[in-house]
């Protein structure tokens, strides 16, 4: 038999851990009041100090709301659920890039806010994708995105120095209909990419940039883009808040 452990975590954070997983599963809707506090005294069987400590840690964090003589209730939305597939072929002409367009299908204003564009050596992985050597550089494009104007994701996209020298992909203008537009008039189209999923917790400069109102896990992205004969020209990592965003795909059997 293994040996029996206890959770060594404090209370307050294991119901507020209990009552966040309720709500992101979508067990408790948006809008939902929640139990007493004396409720959940006696459900979670601990102190309604302890249970005040938790419910303040979810109103800090966004997940609920205090409406005065009425109770607590779940925020009034719903995780948003990103999916990658639409947003990787390039947007029509004249159109702006994907990820704006379907930010608007979900009734929300997407932005983005270039942070830095340079020549870098970049990190170990993405060094390994691409072939190069310890020394070697790529450009990065380092941007905040934004959906109705509060910090969604924070994106490094690197691509080859040699493909992204003298194009736009190399100065900090915005790309009219998003880099996979651009990589396709240049004659690098999309044609796959290959997603590393993972969750940890921020960096100071990801805490400040997200706006995280406490110790929030990340959602961690490490994207390839592959082009023909399977080339990559754009590795991507990116965060985002995972008490917010959910990262959905959709998957087709080969046969």
């Amino acid at each position: 038999m293994p040996e029996e452990r206890e959770d060594p975590r404090p209370i307050a954070d294991t119901i507020a851990h209990e009552i966040r997983r309720l709500i992101l599963c979508g067990e408790w809707e948006p809008g939902r009041k929640l139990p007493t506090t004396e409720q959940l005294t006696r459900q979670f069987r601990t102190s309604n100090v302890t249970v005040q400590r938790a419910l303040r840690k979810l109103k800090d964090e966004g997940f609920l709301v205090g409406h005065s003589g009425q109770g607590v209730f779940v925020r009034d939305r719903a995780p948003v659920e990103i999916a990658p597939a639409p947003m990787m072929a390039p947007a029509p002409p004249g159109q702006p890039y994907s990820w704006i367009t379907e930010a608007r299908k979900r009734s929300q204003k997407a932005t983005f806010r270039i942070l830095d564009v340079r020549e870098i050596v970049p990190p170990r992985r993405v060094r390994e994708v691409f072939g190069l050597p310890d020394d070697g550089v790529a450009v990065l494009r380092k941007r905040l995105g934004l959906l109705d104007d509060k910090p969604a994701e924070l994106v490094w996209s690197y691509y080859p120095a040699e493909l992204a020298r003298g194009t736009r992909l190399a100065d900090r203008r915005r790309i009219p209909g998003g880099s996979p537009a651009l990589l396709e008039q240049m004659g690098h189209p999309t044609l796959g990419q290959e997603d590393i999923v993972g969750a940890r917790y921020a960096t100071t400069d990801e805490y400040l940039l997200l706006q995280l109102p406490g110790e929030i896990p990340l959602l961690e992205i490490f994207r390839v883009v592959h082009s023909r004969d399977r080339r990559p020209i754009e590795v991507t990592e990116l965060v985002k808040p995972g008490h917010v965003y959910k990262q959905s795909y959709s998957l087709t059997a080969q046969r």
